[in-house]
């Protein structure tokens, strides 16, 4: 079976591949420990591991260490490019974009072959707007929905709730107290940022273009758009795939 790993800053995103292809097993862990015991055993089945990173590059070996020494493999990592899938990086230095968002722009380019924004909605939101030809034009970076709470209730001393509500997008009301007004405001900001981001692609990238979102929040905001668009989960393992094809025995 094949292991595929998403390094975060904070957490291990991973799944079990089958020779097919098919996803036998998948979670989130906090590090190597927790995910072998996540496996439960099934490391034994482990033939191959192909990862992508986004932290620093000691950080990223350690990992990288751990997992030789624990698969008695060496899996195979995800590493910066000019050219992916037959999208064309647009940063001016094409090292500083992040691997998960390159992964996810060339997945969702290798899957529609059109001009397309995508907006990745975790807990940063990512932009990225890629033009029919495959040249990726850049993009933007924002503050997602935990980040927007918690920085609200960080640095505002009376600002104190446990509730998680969830309030109407296309018919929102005033909140009637401290917890409604925090949750039903935050949601409205990345509402609206969102569909900022649906005019911007069509006002860069024509009518013709696809909207794709992926991310934790993006089956909530997509009710938020004015258009159609497309969710689509595991962008970066699809990415990853493209980055780092390898044979599972």
């Amino acid at each position: 079976m094949l292991l595929e790993l998403d390094c975060g800053n904070t957490l291990i995103k991973w799944r079990l591949l089958d020779r097919e292809g098919r996803v036998r097993d998948r979670d989130m862990a906090p590090d190597l420990v927790e995910l072998q015991l996540l496996l439960g055993g099934q490391e034994r089945e482990i033939s191959a591991c192909r990862l992508v990173s986004v932290r620093s590059a000691d950080e990223t070996q350690v990992v990288m260490d751990q997992l030789t020494s624990w698969l008695k493999l060496h899996p195979v990592l995800a590493r910066t490019s000019m050219h992916l899938a037959g999208v064309t990086n647009g940063y001016t230095d094409h090292t500083k974009l992040g691997m998960d968002r390159w992964l996810a722009v060339a997945a969702a380019y290798a899957r529609c072959q059109r001009a397309c924004v995508v907006i990745d909605l975790g807990t940063a939101i990512t932009v990225d707007f890629v033009q029919k030809d495959g040249q990726h034009l850049g993009g933007y970076i924002a503050p997602g929905s935990k980040l927007l709470r918690t920085g609200l209730k960080r640095h505002t001393r009376l600002i104190r709730y446990d509730e998680n509500l969830l309030g109407d997008l296309l018919l929102p009301s005033p909140g009637s107290n401290t917890a409604e007004a925090v949750e039903f405001g935050c949601d409205l900001m990345l509402a609206g940022f969102v569909r900022e981001q649906y005019r911007i692609a069509h006002q860069l990238l024509g009518d013709d273009m696809l909207v794709i979102l992926t991310g934790g929040d993006a089956e909530r905001m997509a009710e938020a758009l004015p258009g159609e668009c497309q969710v689509i989960n595991d962008l970066v393992f699809d990415g990853l795939a493209l980055a780092c094809p390898v044979e599972v025995e």
